[in-house]
Parts: structure tokens; C-alpha cells; sequence
């Protein structure tokens, strides 16, 4: 049993439950060993067995391999029907560590980047105090997803028949928010992340020796003028108050000064809060592509890509959610926030439950960290407690007995 904390330091710490404050230190281990051990998408193997085996231990029924590595952990209390999911995200990043934490990376060139460590530690600090409360009455699906980082773990998890096997009247999701208060939480109603879709773009002409360039078609200078022409997309086909990005984000072409090369190739990022602009964004870059290429005696050819849809939180659900956490935190608890131009794909969730994903801040200025996705980056012990009380007295509220 963990020693109590003295009311000194409690003070300092954001707002939790007694009860899962109790089991803070246990739970700030797993996330250190989970932080120290990352695994990439579709091979979080160590993570999942972690994961599986705690909840066993505490009583769940658990269900392995969905999405490959995803686990569901299940429990049913009381006779109540009504069923709701909480999900935490278990991959890492592709990148190398420079957090200089004594729990940092141990494995080269991976790391948790994004905190999906203490994700997947607060909803199984949560779950725990959930198994050994049981101040509930229905249906509890706690989903541990993998390779929520660019690979659509989510929808594999619902192509391999999750909401078959675990049906769920609302799904729920949480992400941890530097550079926002600590412990405090943000409810976003509507279109809170944005799509993110990606096109390959290949434009093709005719090679041939740099000092003789009218014998070339030269793909270089039709994709440079490309470059510029996908900017007008957004400054002049989405109407001002809405939002689209289309970012180039690398340019691939030709090997040596005096050589003009057959193709040029650039890969872009594409973001938009709206269906009908992400379907204006593609027709677009598709049509100026096409376009630009021909008027360099070029061809392109453009591999459009829809990865993830825009995250929608539904109004019921984001009104429940926020009036969870104003009865528990008081107004002051609540955030403003603008959505994120980011995307995530418990979005494939929310299109076919209704449900609502939160974010909860990770600290200001050095309290909290640089930006996810970041080398120097690491997830915030002292908010732990605090998401998992969010997910238990969501959980128990959603499930009310009586």
C-alpha cells in the first residue's frame, strides 16, 4: 500500500479523488515503464500484456487482438443495460528521445512523444478504482487502441467487429494539452480536430542536361509553380470564415546540378473542420495539379489519400461531459478552447457512436512541457490522478445506479 501524501504537497496537485490519489505512485510506475519501453503502431505488444494482465487481476473480462494489439477490458455490475466506452491510445512515435528524464526511452529512435503513456495509465488508474468501487450499474468498456499515430488503429479495431462484440450507447476520449493549466479540462462542442488527409503529387516531364533545358520538360519548375499555386486554394476557393490547410511538406526531385530529372514528387498535408471543404481541397489540388503540369508541357499524377476524418463531439455528449466536470471542478475548471487544426482518429468512433473527446491541460511554460511531437516532450505525472477521477466519475454518472 502506498503511503499517503502529506496535505503540503496535496495542496500543490491538481484536483483528484482520494481514492485514486491513493494509487498515484503505482500508476506513475506503469507510465514510466510504458514510457521507458515504446512501441510503435500495430506492435505494442509489451504494452498491450501490461495492460491485459492488470485488468484480469482486477476482475475484468478481457479481450485480446482486435486492431492486432487493441485491448477491451469488460465489466458488468448490477443489472443496468446501459454501456459506455472509455478509450486510451497505447502507440509511441518514431522518434528519438531527448527528454533527459530518468524514466526516458530505452529503446532508440522510439519514444512517447505524444503521451499516450499517461494516457493508457490514467485509464487504467481509473479502471482499477472503477473494479474495486463498483458504484455503478450497466456496462463498462474500457479500450486500449494501438496505433492511433497515423495508421488508423481505431478503424481497424471497428473492422475487426469491435462495436459487434462491445456495444456502446457513447464512447468517450481524452488527450493531455501542453501549454494549458494543469489538471484543468476543455470540452469542444461540434468539429473539435480536423480531417488530415495526404496527396502525393507526381509531376512528370521530360529529362535531360541542365545546360540544354528547352530539349527538357522540366518537372522541377512545373512543381515549383505548383508549389505556389495550391496556396490560392485556401486564400481563394475556402470561403474566409472557414478553415483548410494544404501544406507541402517535402519536395523530391532530381539528383545533380547539371541534370534536369524526369520527375518531381511533393507530398502534402491536408486539413479541413468541414466536409464539404475537405472535398473542396481534394477537387482543387487534383484540378490545379493537372492544370499547372500541363502548362509546363507536363504531366501530374496525384494519389489522394483520405486518412482521418474530422473529430466530432456530439452535442449531447460534449454537454454531459462538461457538466461532469463543472459539478466536480466548478466552473474554474472548465476551459475555453478553439478547435485543433490536429487530427485524431478516435474520430472513426464518433462517426458511428455518439460521444465526446476532452482535453485536459498538461501545464504552462515549463511545468508543462514543449509541444507534442517533440523530442524534449513528456507526459505530466501530476495530471494522472486528475484524468483518471474524470474517467471515474464519468463512468459512474453515465452508469448511475438507481
Amino acid at each position: 500500500m502506498n503511503a499517503p501524501l502529506p496535505a503540503s504537497a496535496l495542496a500543490s496537485l491538481p484536483p483528484a479523488l482520494d481514492e485514486v490519489r491513493a494509487h498515484e505512485a503505482e500508476m506513475v510506475a506503469i507510465r514510466h515503464r510504458i514510457h521507458q519501453n515504446p512501441e510503435l503502431a500495430f506492435e505494442e505488444n509489451a504494452t498491450a500484456d501490461l495492460v491485459a494482465e492488470s485488468l484480469a487481476r482486477w476482475g475484468y473480462e478481457v479481450h485480446r487482438g482486435l486492431g492486432v494489439t487493441g485491448v477491451v477490458g469488460t465489466l458488468k455490475v448490477g443489472m443496468g443495460t446501459k454501456r459506455i466506452g472509455l478509450r486510451a491510445d497505447m502507440d509511441a512515435l518514431p522518434i528519438k528521445e531527448a527528454s533527459g528524464k530518468p524514466w526516458a526511452s530505452q529503446v532508440l529512435g522510439k519514444m512517447h512523444a505524444c503521451g499516450h503513456d499517461g494516457h493508457t495509465a490514467m485509464l487504467l488508474s481509473a479502471a482499477r478504482h472503477l473494479a474495486a468501487t463498483q458504484r455503478f450499474d450497466g456496462i463498462l468498456h474500457v479500450v486500449f487502441q494501438p496505433a492511433e499515430e497515423g495508421l488508423g488503429g481505431a478503424k481497424k479495431m471497428l473492422d475487426d467487429g469491435f462495436l459487434d462484440l462491445f456495444p456502446c450507447d457513447a464512447m468517450f476520449g481524452m488527450h493531455n494539452m501542453p501549454g494549458r493549466p494543469l489538471g484543468k479540462f476543455a470540452a469542444v462542442p461540434g468539429y473539435a480536430l480536423a480531417s488530415s488527409d495526404s496527396a502525393i503529387i507526381k509531376v512528370r516531364g521530360t529529362g535531360g542536361h541542365g545546360a540544354m533545358p528547352h530539349y527538357a520538360a522540366d518537372p522541377v519548375v512545373a512543381a515549383s509553380s505548383l508549389v505556389m499555386a495550391l496556396q490560392t486554394i485556401v486564400s481563394r476557393n475556402v470561403p474566409p470564415l472557414q478553415m483548410g490547410v494544404v501544406t507541402v511538406g517535402a519536395f523530391l526531385a532530381g539528383d545533380a546540378p547539371n541534370v534536369i530529372p524526369g520527375v518531381a514528387e511533393l507530398r502534402l498535408t491536408v486539413r479541413a473542420f468541414r466536409p464539404e471543404v475537405r472535398d473542396l481541397l481534394e477537387k482543387r489540388i487534383k484540378e490545379i495539379a493537372h492544370s499547372q503540369a500541363a502548362t509546363f508541357g507536363c504531366t501530374a499524377e496525384v494519389d489522394y489519400q483520405r486518412r482521418y476524418p474530422m473529430l466530432y463531439n456530439h452535442p449531447q455528449e460534449t454537454a454531459f461531459c462538461t457538466q461532469v466536470l463543472r459539478e466536480w471542478l466548478g466552473s474554474e475548471g472548465l476551459l475555453d478552447q478553439e478547435p485543433v487544426t490536429g487530427s485524431e482518429d478516435f474520430a472513426f468512433f464518433l462517426e458511428r457512436v455518439p460521444g465526446c473527446y476532452v482535453f485536459i491541460g498538461n501545464g504552462e511554460g515549463s511545468e508543462g512541457g514543449c509541444m507534442v511531437h517533440n523530442p524534449g516532450y513528456d507526459f505530466n505525472d501530476a495530471a494522472l490522478s486528475t484524468g483518471a477521477s474524470y474517467w471515474v466519475k464519468l463512468a459512474e454518472t453515465w452508469l448511475r445506479k438507481g
